[in-house]
C-alpha cells in the first residue's frame, strides 16, 4: 500500500506492463508455482505461541504437503503428516495438544514428539529396526515470533532469506505480542492478486474511505523496492492516533520504545511468497496466503497486541477497521480475477504508484526461472 518510488528510478507508465492472463488462470503455471516457489522458499506457517508447550501442535499445508508443527521438550519441529508404514495421514484436527506421542490411526505405529518411531505393533525384531523409520522432517525456523517452514532437504538459512528485515522491527517486540483474533477468508482470486493489491494504495481513495480518512494514499515512501521483501511506510494523519474505526489508539501505550517518527507511521511489508506484515504504533497485523486453486486463495489474518492491550479504543476497534478493509480488498481482488480471466484481457501499463507490483513480478519470474513472461 506504500508510496511513490518509481521502477528503478524510471517512469513506469507505458513501459512496464502487468502479467499475461495465463499467470492467473493456467493450471500448469499454478502447479509450477507450487513446486518451484512454495516447495522451495521459506513459507510462513504460524506463530511460536501456537506451540508454546510440549505437545502443542498445528497443521500447515505447504505446496500440497501437510506438515505437523509440534513442540517437544527440546524445541519445535515440522514433520510431514505421513506415517512411515503405509503413508496414512497421522493428524486430522487442525490444531491441538498431543499426549506425548503421535500415533497412526490405521495400524498404531507410534512416534515421539521428536519424530522417532517408538512402537510398531507386530513388526517383530528380526530385520526390522525402528531407528530406520522416523518421521520425515521439514526445516523449521523462527523470526521475531513467526515460524517458517521449508520443504527443501537443505534450504538456505532463514536468517539469510530475511536479511533485509534484520533488526528492522526490534522496537515493536513482535515476539512478545499475542494474537487476540484470527479471521480466515476464502476468496475467489489468484494468490498473486493479493500481493499486487497489498503493494499499492493507488486504489485506496476509491475502495477504502475509512483508511484514506486516516492515512493519505500519497504519503510515505518505500525502502525495500526489489527482491523477495518489498514495502515501506505511510503516515497516520492527525487527529488520528492509529488505524481504527474511531481513529483513537487501540492500546494505551505503544508496543515498544518507538521513535517519534514511528509513532505516526504504519509499515507495510510483503514477504514472498505468502506473508504480509502491517506494523502500527500500538499493534500489528499479519496475513498469510494459501493458494487453493488458480482462482481461489485462503487468507488468514491475525491481530497482535501487547499482553496488556486495552483502552482507550481497545483491540476490537482495530480489528473491525481491518476486517472491513480486508473485505473491501478481497472484493476488488475477486473483480480483478474475473477480469483477467477474460479473453479480452491484455497486459496493461503500471502506474508510478505501482512500482512494487513490477518488483513483485520480477521476483515471481526469477523464482520460476524466467527472464520475461
Amino acid at each position: 500500500m506504500t508510496g511513490t518510488v518509481g521502477y528503478r528510478g524510471h517512469v513506469l507508465p507505458g513501459q512496464v506492463r502487468t502479467l499475461p492472463r495465463a499467470y492467473y488462470t493456467s493450471e500448469s503455471l499454478y502447479e509450477e508455482e507450487a513446486e518451484r516457489i512454495f516447495a522451495r522458499r521459506w513459507v510462513c506457517v504460524g506463530r511460536a505461541e501456537q506451540v508454546a508447550r510440549p505437545g502443542d501442535y498445528f497443521l500447515a499445508d505447504v505446496a500440497g504437503e501437510s506438515l505437523i508443527v509440534v513442540r517437544d521438550r527440546e524445541g519445535r519441529h515440522a514433520f510431514f503428516n505421513v506415517c512411515r508404514h503405509r503413508g496414512t495421514r497421522l493428524c486430522e484436527q487442525p490444531s491441538g495438544r498431543l499426549a506425548g506421542t503421535i500415533q497412526c490411526p490405521y495400524h498404531g505405529w507410534t512416534y515421539g514428539l521428536d519424530g522417532r518411531l517408538l512402537g510398531a505393533p507386530h513388526m517383530g525384531d528380526e530385520g526390522f529396526d525402528k531407528a530406520e523409520f522416523p518421521l520425515h522432517e521439514a526445516a523449521l525456523d523462527a523470526w521475531d515470533g513467526f515460524l517458517f517452514a521449508n520443504l527443501q532437504p537443505h534450504p538456505p538459512a532463514l536468517e539469510a532469506a530475511l536479511a533485509p528485515l534484520a533488526g528492522k522491527f526490534g522496537a515493536w517486540r513482535l515476539g512478545e505480542l499475542r494474537a487476540l483474533r484470527r479471521v480466515e477468508y476464502d476468496v475467489r482470486a489468484n494468490w498473486k492478486l493479493f500481493f499486487q493489491n497489498f503493494s499499492e494504495c493507488y486504489h485506496c481513495p476509491r475502495i477504502h474511505p475509512e483508511l484514506t480518512r486516516l492515512s493519505d494514499f500519497r504519503s510515505g515512501a518505500n525502502d525495500l523496492v526489489d527482491g523477495p521483501i518489498l514495502g515501506g511506510y505511510m503516515t497516520i494523519d492527525p487527529p488520528g492516533d492509529s488505524l481504527t474505526l474511531s481513529g483513537r489508539a487501540a492500546c494505551p501505550q505503544p508496543v515498544g520504545p518507538l521513535d517519534r517518527d514511528d509513532l505516526r507511521r504504519v509499515y507495510y511489508y510483503s514477504v514472498f511468497p505468502n506473508l504480509f506484515l502491517t506494523l502500527l504504533p500500538d499493534y500489528a497485523m499479519w496475513h498469510t496466503l494459501w493458494p487453493l486453486a488458480t482462482d481461489r486463495t485462503r487468507v488468514v489474518c491475525e491481530w497482535l497486541f501487547p499482553a496488556e492491550a486495552g483502552a482507550p479504543a481497545g483491540p476490537e476497534d482495530a480489528i473491525a477497521f481491518w476486517d472491513r478493509t480486508n473485505r473491501q480488498d478481497w472484493h476488488v481482488c475477486e473483480l480483478a480475477q474475473q477480469g483477467v480471466s477474460s479473453r479480452a484481457y491484455t497486459p496493461g501499463p503500471y502506474a508510478v504508484q505501482e512500482s512494487l507490483l513490477a518488483a513483485f513480478d520480477r521476483e515471481l519470474l526469477t523464482a520460476l526461472g524466467r527472464t520475461d513472461p
